[in-house]
């Protein structure tokens, strides 16, 4: 009842405004998208760090391959993105062209750290800019360094870092899973088996290692790395 009112007095017509009780709506309503988005998942393992997205084939004749859910920023990072993709899309491309500015600049490849906080003051940007929205997507972005890093930007433009985390449809179950199993320990291969017994039972019998998409950073190659579908199937 308390939303209602709030639309009818046009707090959420805009994503500038703030509703009396000091919320921003349209901000809000992004991050409900992002609940809706297809399911991803990032773990890091002591040998790299990896993410693992549902592909969520909605056609019979859509061709697999032509889905790319995961994406290469810089040879050393990639990401993952969940609600509306398009924005993801956007948001990856520009993290592209600040890595590379980062490379001829400095000579070096970006930190991860670095790049999440310039994504981040984007997308903190369009909340509070008169005739734009906010970007209705997270990201899910891992890279290689020093460390094995693994972050999550929300659509109100903050970041967190996490061990393993999920994002998108039944995130929240993914998390309790992954809050029960994961190890510190693990390794690359222990993680991919990990994300895959999760994906098998919140996905039930939809689940099909075809709509995984699935990337592997490796900490001795600083190199992001896609993996197929049979790749995945020699997972044990």
């Amino acid at each position: 009842m308390e939303q209602m009112q709030h639309q009818m007095m046009g707090y959420d017509r805009t994503s500038i405004m703030f509703s009396p009780d000091g919320r921003l709506l349209q901000v809000e309503y992004a991050k409900k998208t992002v609940k809706q988005g297809t399911t991803a998942m990032g773990i890091v393992c002591k040998d790299g760090v990896l993410l693992i997205a549902d592909k969520r084939i909605s056609e019979p004749l859509i061709i697999s391959n032509s889905i790319e859910k995961i994406s290469p920023i810089d040879d050393h990072i990639g990401a993952t993105a969940s609600g509306i993709v398009s924005d993801g899309r956007v948001l990856i491309d520009i993290g592209r062209v600040m890595a590379q500015k980062h490379r001829v600049t400095y000579d070096s490849p970006i930190d991860t750290l670095s790049l999440v906080k310039n994504i981040c003051d984007i997308k903190q940007y369009y909340t509070q800019v008169g005739g734009a929205r906010p970007f209705g997507v997270s990201l899910l972005i891992a890279g290689v360094n020093d460390d094995n890093d693994l972050f999550v930007t929300d659509p109100t433009g903050i970041f967190f870092q996490y061990k393993a985390t999920a994002i998108g449809d039944k995130d929240d179950e993914i998390k309790e899973m992954l809050n029960k199993e994961y190890r510190e320990g693990f390794n690359l291969n222990d993680g991919l088996r990990l994300a895959l017994k999760i994906l098998r039972k919140v996905q039930g019998k939809n689940f099909d290692m075809k709509r995984i998409d699935a990337a592997v950073i490796k900490k001795d190659e600083k190199k992001f790395t896609k993996l197929s579908a049979n790749d995945l199937g020699k997972i044990k």
